[in-house]
């Protein structure tokens, strides 16, 4: 199996210039993941004080719903936390179960994405292999998303078949792996999501747990996963050779950092670079690799609705 290309630090990098990357910070994590939640309960009193805000609610909410399986993301390079116990209790308890995922699935999968990225073994090759498509096939895709459709294959009847021990291969492109982690880890999902709804109901406020919890989930959620996959790995020439070109770091403005984009996950390239470096030292990272004419050879978008124009471009059929 080839593995994916890479490079050491050392080679762009002095002792000296790379240490701020390597250290870790024994609270960064933590308020990351407080960080997330608060925005949650705030987007949540919004819409319970103001309903008619409430659409704006359910994108926010479903944001930091991807919020938080990014910051799974992150517990699976132990960057929550440089003690284990605590990095996985974060990672696993107040990230992946709440949206229906489970660290412990996640990691060697996610792992195997790193160590084959874009290779013929990659896991997530199939989000990104059918791109380019059509518009119309893309719009498609995110009907099915804003309308619920991804969430009840996922959530209701891969589980479901999983739980009946059906292949799992069955998935198709609709990010088939959350829907494989959600079979494994449905009963601390429904746990935990109870616990969610008691309380709201102990607040007086039950329909929130569906409107302001569920509906994001079900809804704006896969859609932004969906959006960031798409700019991660999708229609970037010789991603399989070059350690430069293994992803693509898209350039976010705050309303796509605050709907589509939260914790950084927009410099994907520089993550793919150095995957042990933490998702809050991205930005510098990248201003310093591309300091250097190496940083030259990374695929970087200007923005999603460029990403978007690139995964449809001359793709005008059905």
């Amino acid at each position: 199996m080839p593995a994916a290309p890479r490079i050491a630090p050392g080679q762009l990098f002095s002792p000296e210039d790379w240490a701020p990357f390597r250290a870790r910070s024994a609270v960064a994590g933590p308020l990351l993941v407080a960080h997330c939640w608060g925005v949650i309960a705030l987007a949540v009193a919004l819409g319970v004080w103001i309903p008619w805000l409430i659409p704006l609610s359910v994108m926010i909410i479903g944001t930091r719903q991807l919020g938080l399986a990014i910051l799974m993301h992150e517990a699976a390079h132990g960057g929550l936390s440089r003690n284990l116990k605590l990095n996985y209790f974060l990672g696993h308890w107040l990230c992946a179960v709440p949206v229906g995922a489970s660290l412990a699935s996640y990691r060697p999968y996610h792992l195997a994405h790193h160590r084959f990225a874009q290779q013929a073994e990659d896991p997530d090759l199939m989000l990104s292999a059918p791109f380019p498509v059509s518009p119309a096939s893309l719009r498609r895709k995110l009907i099915r998303d804003l309308t619920g459709q991804t969430f009840f294959k996922q959530r209701v009847l891969l589980p479901l078949a999983a739980l009946r021990g059906r292949a799992a291969e069955r998935a198709t492109d609709d990010h088939a792996y959350e829907a494989l982690v959600t079979g494994r880890s449905i009963l601390p999902f429904v746990l935990v999501n109870a616990a969610l709804l008691a309380g709201f109901a102990v607040a007086g406020v039950w329909w929130a747990f569906f409107v302001l919890w569920l509906l994001p989930m079900a809804t704006w959620f896969p859609m932004a996963t969906r959006i960031r996959n798409i700019a991660e790995h999708a229609c970037v020439e010789g991603s399989a050779e070059d350690a430069f070109r293994a992803a693509r770091t898209t350039r976010a403005n705050w309303l796509e950092r605050a709907f589509i984009a939260p914790y950084w996950v927009n410099f994907h390239a520089e993550h793919h670079l150095f995957m042990h470096v933490p998702c809050w030292k991205l930005p510098a990272l990248h201003r310093a690799v591309h300091a250097r004419p190496e940083g030259e050879r990374m695929e970087v978008a200007g923005g999603y609705a460029e990403v978007l124009r690139a995964a449809t471009a001359g793709h005008a059929g059905r």
